[in-house]
């Protein structure tokens, strides 16, 4: 059984963050990096971006992501990244790679819902394995210019224990009005039955975007029970964004 609920703490290391890479618009705003939460938004095509970010349990479980991002034309504009990752759960090591792919369905505006559909699948490349898939429906309320709600809800799949979950999360976003500051709080995880419960348990963040110029930001969030285990998180993310060619 403990062997059992190790592997589980390791499939969990690679999958936990599967859907928190999320195209920064060069006009509108995003949570992304980071957080777990995506919104509705799709930038132009052409836009690219980098995020990077690297988080610390205090029970020393460590994860790391990088996730080049960029928006392609296929009929409409779609949302294409990878994250790479490395995490550390107990001694344990793994390296994971999640691609995914996002499209606009509704355009968000003030007021009213704004919705996108996506998916993608996780890689252990450790052990050269697809470790799971997942599908979900972001939606987008704007409050205002400074102020959103993000809901989530869809599917993930654990191969390996060949579970089927529901996946689900809740957000906000509240930014300056020069939008140099930004508060992201979200509760996010996964519904059904589980091995070990605590892949189960919600899991949440809270944190600061710095953004001093618009190509750049900076984070530092707090997060609890990230990868299931009862832990607190620290992680420090950024974001660099490269415009369409001709702007």
């Amino acid at each position: 059984m403990a062997g059992s609920a190790k592997r589980i703490r390791r499939i969990a290391a690679v999958l936990f963050a599967g859907a928190a890479t999320i195209v920064m618009p060069s006009q509108a705003w995003s949570a992304g990096a980071a957080y777990a939460v995506d919104t509705a938004e799709v930038s132009e095509p052409g836009s690219c971006k980098v995020e990077s970010w690297a988080s610390a349990a205090s029970n020393h479980d460590f994860f790391a992501a990088l996730s080049p991002t960029c928006v392609m034309e296929l009929y409409r504009p779609v949302e294409l990244s990878v994250q790479l990752n490395r995490a550390r759960a107990d001694e344990d090591w793994t390296t994971g790679a999640t691609p995914k792919l996002k499209t606009k369905l509704i355009p968000s505006g003030i007021g009213s819902w704004g919705l996108a559909v996506a998916t993608g699948a996780s890689f252990d490349l450790t052990s050269r394995e697809n470790t799971g898939a997942f599908a979900y429906l972001p939606a987008t309320l704007r409050l205002s210019e400074n102020a959103r709600i993000n809901l989530n809800g869809g599917w993930q799949w654990d191969r390996i224990a060949d579970r089927h979950y529901l996946l689900y999360g809740a957000g906000f976003d509240l930014r300056t009005s020069d939008n140099v500051w930004t508060l992201t709080g979200e509760v996010f995880g996964l519904g059904g039955m589980a091995d070990v419960s605590s892949v189960t348990q919600p899991r949440f963040q809270v944190g600061v975007r710095f953004r001093p110029i618009d190509r750049f930001n900076i984070d530092v969030i707090y997060g609890r029970n990230l990868t299931g285990e009862n832990a607190n998180w620290i992680t420090v993310a950024t974001v660099i964004r490269f415009a369409p060619a001709g702007q």
